[in-house]
């Protein structure tokens, strides 16, 4: 039987710090992260993530091949991102992954941010040659795979949705724990809830009051 090539990837572009463990088909073996949360409707600064992502980097290290159920020399490669993200976060990651490398004797895969969230979306839908709306925190833009690479076909040039989020999220002193854009969707369901309830009693009132 054939074995799988398994790779572990970093992922620290911003204020979570994740390790991967897939196999080339897209299989999870372990996923563990950490979110660095501030006080809500703070934002979060590129030292102090950095300083979050080195303090947990190393056990989650040990909790992705803990749970993954493998030992470093099952491992063909280490991925990493290299960008687009935060300076300071970034640099985390890239270090401990040249340590490991050298340690373990393997092999390193930088990889783009964007292309990794494309990749991963062929790999769940099964698309093939897709044009992509692509929405994240500092990006928004329709891409396309053209000519040996993915290209622009166009984005915002004003700010991107991810962005606009955060910011309206901390104007609401909302945290971003799980997520800032999460909690939005939490704060309008509840509003739409109260609004029906209050257009049903209205209209029970109306049907009372028109029976009287």
């Amino acid at each position: 039987m054939k074995k799988k090539m398994i790779a572990i990837g970093f992922e620290g572009s911003a204020n979570k710090i994740g390790i991967g463990v897939v196999t080339l088909d897209g299989t999870i073996l372990s996923n563990p992260r950490h979110t660095y949360i501030t006080p809500p409707g703070q934002g979060f600064l590129p030292r102090e993530t950095a300083q979050h992502h080195l303090q947990h980097v190393l056990p989650l290290v040990k909790s992705a091949l803990k749970t993954a159920e493998i030992t470093p020399e099952e491992i063909d490669c280490i991925c990493y991102t290299k960008g687009p993200g935060m300076g300071a976060p970034l640099q985390v990651s890239a270090i401990v992954v040249r340590v490991l490398s050298l340690l373990w004797k393997k092999p390193i895969v930088a990889v783009n941010h964007c292309v990794a969230h494309i990749e991963m979306g062929r790999i769940v839908t099964g698309a093939d040659d897709p044009v992509v709306l692509y929405v994240s925190g500092g990006n928004t833009q329709v891409i396309a795979y053209s000519e040996g690479r993915y290209r622009i076909f166009g984005e915002t040039i004003d700010i991107a949705v991810g962005n606009c989020l955060d910011r309206f999220a901390r104007v609401l002193t909302l945290s971003n724990d799980p997520s800032p854009g999460y909690n939005i969707e939490q704060v309008d369901n509840a509003v739409h809830a109260s609004y029906f309830r209050v257009i049903s009693a209205i209209s029970d009132l109306y049907v009372l009051l028109k029976l009287d």
